[in-house]
Order: C-alpha cells, then structure tokens, then sequence
C-alpha cells in the first residue's frame, strides 16, 4: 500500500496543554481514513500540523517524503478544508478563489472547476462570501482545498452546514476521490453519516493515538457511534 504521509512521534505542546502526545500513524492512497475523538482530544490541532499551519514541538511529518515546508507547489500535494468561518466577507466567491490560484501559481480555469465540483453556481459564486450561508461557505471552503488537484486532501468536519443533498454529495465525493488513487483524512462527529464510505477510523483521546484499525475491524458490524462509545470509556476518555 502506497503510503503518502508519514507521522512520527509527534507532539505538540502550549503552555498550558499538550495537544498531541507522542502521535505516529501512516495515511495510504485509495483510502478514506476517519479521524474521531472527544471534543479536545487533539484532532483539529493534528489537522494544523498536517497542513503546515503549526509546528510540532517534537517528531515530524512529511507528504509523499517531503516535509510540508519544503514542498515546492503545496497547493497540487495537499489541499484543507478547516475553517469555513473565515471568509474574506466583502470579496465574491470567485474572487476569494481567484486570489488563492494566483497565489499558489495555478491556471485561472480551476477557479471555473472548482466551483463546478462543489456545486456552487455562477450566481452564487459572483455573490459576496460574507451574504453567504454557512453550507455555501462550507462548498467555498471544499472548493479552495480542490483548487491544486491535491493528491491528500484533508477535512475537519466538513459536513458542518450542509444540507441532506450536500450531505450525500460529500460521501460520494469521499469515496471517489479515495477511488481514484487519492489520500482522503476526514476529522467528524458525523459518524453515522460518513462510516459507510470510511476504510479506516484513527481515534484520538487525549492527545494519543489509542487505536489506528479497519472500519470493519473496529466496530464488527456494530454501531459504529457506540463501538467508539465503548472504546473511549475502556480508555478512560470521556466518550463522544
């Protein structure tokens, strides 16, 4: 199995809290990997790391060999979707892409693409982010991590917003990304939403890894909410 990033004993501290403890685990092309956990178990802070918006206080990362500060075109390696608050609220969606292609080196028409993939159209698109709902901004967001083609692509709730059709729309997407050879890691809550299209659920308590298995391994054909439950209690975490 093509393993495309690499974590490694890594840890992240503040001053006051350790966000990640001594964190490794491989991420493979074609999969859909879940990652779970207690609220403030460490995912969003893992999710930063990734992507290059934290440093590790120890250990390292690297994608497709390399660590994300020495990639020479970021944008075509990993795309992110972490926050669909912040929108620049008086620039149009377009606008807000096209700014993101000029600043990454990419052709003008992935502007054009990406919009159509998420599914927002060109009246929407030309409307200023800021009268934009929280599911609008969510596709905006999803359509800035698609704008390089990533071969990684990495999610922190990403169906917070969406509709019952976006909703669907997504767990297709997951899938056919992972299908076509890409490396899909998915931070939710959502369990029951996205399970059926997951490979591999990584669990997060505390800022430790405390199990990296199968979908099929973790909740032998259980509820998958409650296989999760069980675990996190076992561990002494604090459940879901």
């Amino acid at each position: 199995m093509n393993t495309t990033v690499q974590v490694r004993r890594l840890t992240k501290r503040y001053p006051t809290v350790t966000a990640l403890d001594d964190v490794s685990l491989d991420l493979t092309a074609g999969r859909v990997h879940l990652l779970v956990g207690p609220n403030g178990a460490g995912k969003t802070t893992l999710l930063r790391v990734l992507v290059g918006m934290a440093r590790p206080t120890e250990g390292s990362v690297s994608l497709h060999g390399r660590p994300f500060s020495s990639l020479e075109r970021p944008a075509q390696v990993v795309g992110a979707c972490l926050d669909p608050i912040r929108l620049p609220s008086l620039r149009s969606g377009r606008q807000h892409l096209a700014c993101l292609a000029s600043a990454a080196r990419l052709p003008r028409q992935r502007v054009e693409e990406a919009l159509d993939m998420v599914g927002l159209p060109a009246h929407v698109a030309s409307r200023r982010a800021g009268t934009y709902s929280l599911g609008t901004r969510q596709r905006l967001t999803l359509a800035a991590a698609l704008l390089g083609d990533p071969q990684v692509i990495v999610l922190d709730e990403p169906t917070t917003g969406l509709d019952v059709h976006g909703v669907a729309w997504l767990r297709r997407q997951l899938r056919a990304w992972a299908d076509a050879g890409r490396t899909v890691l998915v931070a939710s809550h959502s369990l029951t939403e996205l399970a059926a299209m997951v490979d591999r659920v990584l669990v997060l308590d505390r800022g430790r890894l405390v199990r990296d298995a199968a979908r099929d391994e973790l909740d032998h054909g259980r509820d998958i909410q409650t296989a999760l439950f069980e675990l996190l209690t076992t561990n002494g975490g604090r459940g879901q």
